[in-house]
This record gives C-alpha cells, structure tokens and sequence, in this order.
C-alpha cells in the first residue's frame, strides 16, 4: 500500500527523506519533470499531500481564533519528516541547478531523453500502485494523457530567453505563484513549464534577477495560499476515489512525454520530429533512466517486504 511505503522509512529516518527530497528537487529544477512524480514513485506521495492538507487546517483554524484547533493539527504534522524532506528539495537546487542548466544547454537531445525514460519508467510504477486496475481507470489515463498531450502543444517553444523587466499588475503575480505551485505537486507538470505557459516565467525571472521583494512576495503568498487550498482538495479526493484520482495522474504523466521527446530539439520546444542526428545516446539513456526508476521501485518494495 503507498500509505504503508511512505511510514517506513519518512518517519523514523530523517537521512532516507532528506535523498528523496533532493531526488524531488532535482525533478523540480528539470523542465518538464515535476517533483510530484518523483514523490509518487518513491511512495511517499500521499503523505506529501495529506502533512501538505494538515499544515493548511492549521492555518485555517488559526484564521478562525481556534487556537486549540490549531495547535491540535500542528502536532499531527510530521515536522521531522517536512523538514528533512524540504532540506533536501533545498540542496538539490543550490547544488545542480548550475550544473543541470549546462547539460541542458549543451546536451539537450541527451537530456531530453534521459528524462524521457525517467518519466516512463515512472508511468509504470504509478500505475502498479492503482489498487483495482481495470479499462475504465485506463482509459481515464488515456484520456488525461490525451488532454494534456494537446495542452502542451500550444506552446511551441518552452525556452526562455532574457529575463523582462516586471510588466505585469501584483495580482497576475499572486495568480501565477498559486497555479505553479499547484502544478509542481502534480506528477507530470512542471511549474516552471507552467509559468511559461500562461506567460510569467520570464516576468517572475525578472523580479529575481532584480531582487524586487514586494513582487517575489506576493508570488510566494499566492503559492502559499494556492497550495493550502489545492492539497486540501488533492487530499480529499485521494482518499475517496484513489485509483480514479492515480489515474488521471498517470495520463498527465504520460502526456508530459510530449515535452521529453529529444527530437528535434529536446527541451527546448513541444515540437515533434523524427530521431535524427546522434540517435544511440538519447536511446540508451533512456532506457538507463527507465531501469533506475524500476529499480528504485524494486528496492523500495523489498525493503517494505512487498
């Protein structure tokens, strides 16, 4: 059961959750590729989301003046557990984003490929953690899958070039920190990806490079709130209609597929095209990335004694 994986070893080995939070924060600083997907096959998804739905009832509570309330679902949080899986999303990024951005850079169709096999392997996994598989919840997958796949399309090209200086009103800031972050814990969406497609990245690249705190602060606010109330929601559906909810998850991991592709130009574009050029490497590293994720899953399934 995901349940049973994400007690064993989150709750008593600090050391174990900080490598799968560096796992998820290296996905989250790869275009395309969501931390959510990483937290799902590692099979501490749901608990992500329901210490993620506990934090936001506290909150709640204490807008409401329930200070008992309050400090009740406080202690339900597994603060150890949060903490060390933050503190690994946090050196993953300080450590590779340099790094990862060279590779991207220089070796995109590798790249593109690796990934690709990342998230294929990960497809596999999720869909063994569906409880009742049958054609309905398949096709439930498709579906997403399909939707997402011509989602994606809209957007040619998903590189960005120069950071612009900040055009746009504090509320579009507020909009797009609170619909990022509900898509980067969401396996197969990334909200940096995101943020291109609604036409922020470069915006919100801009009030970085710029250091201009009023408007990062009003993103991070809306991220906040946008993550309160959608873990709240993911939390709820979870537990009253989880294969359907797995499901579609899977569709929208299949559909990111899209933006892995490595022809013609890797990360860089939705554009679909034949293999050409230097063929062999995307392949093989594809077929690296799917065996270490079956792998990790393996590992993980003998350890729990599944």
């Amino acid at each position: 059961m995901p349940a049973e994986r994400a007690r064993v070893g989150g709750r008593h080995q600090p050391a174990a959750q900080v490598v799968r939070g560096f796992l998820m924060g290296a996905a989250d600083i790869v275009p395309g590729v969501s931390g959510g997907t990483i937290a799902l096959v590692l099979g501490i998804y749901e608990r992500l989301v329901a210490a993620i739905s506990t934090a936001a009832s506290a909150a709640g509570a204490l807008i409401r003046g329930d200070l008992r309330g309050t400090g009740h679902r406080l202690r339900a949080v597994p603060w150890v557990w949060i903490i060390a899986l933050l503190a690994g999303i946090g050196a993953a990024i300080v450590l590779l984003s340099g790094p990862l951005e060279r590779l991207l850079a220089e070796q995109p169709q590798p790249m593109a490929g690796l990934f690709f096999g990342l998230i294929l392997g990960a497809v596999l996994v999720s869909w063994q953690l569906v409880k009742q598989p049958n054609a309905r919840k398949a096709g439930i997958a498709v579906l997403s899958a399909g939707a997402f796949f011509l989602l994606l399309g809209l957007q040619e090209s998903t590189h960005a070039a120069d950071a612009e200086a900040v055009t746009r009103p504090l509320w579009a800031f507020f909009l797009a920190g609170a619909v990022a972050i509900c898509a980067m814990i969401l396996p197969g969406i990334s909200g940096s990806f995101i943020l291109v497609l609604v036409g922020m990245y470069t915006e919100v690249l801009g009030a970085v490079n710029d250091r201009q705190l009023g408007v990062l602060l009003v993103f991070i606010l809306g991220a906040a709130l946008g993550l309160a109330a959608f873990s709240s929601l993911l939390s709820w559906l979870l537990e009253r209609h989880h294969d359907l909810v797995l499901a579609a998850l899977i569709g929208l991991m299949l559909g990111s597929l899209r933006i892995l592709w490595p022809w013609p130009h890797g990360l860089d574009s939705t554009e679909l095209g034949v293999p050409s050029g230097p063929v062999l490497v995307p392949v093989l590293l594809a077929v690296l990335g799917f065996v270490v994720v079956v792998a990790v899953d393996r590992l993980g399934r003998r350890a729990v004694g599944r």
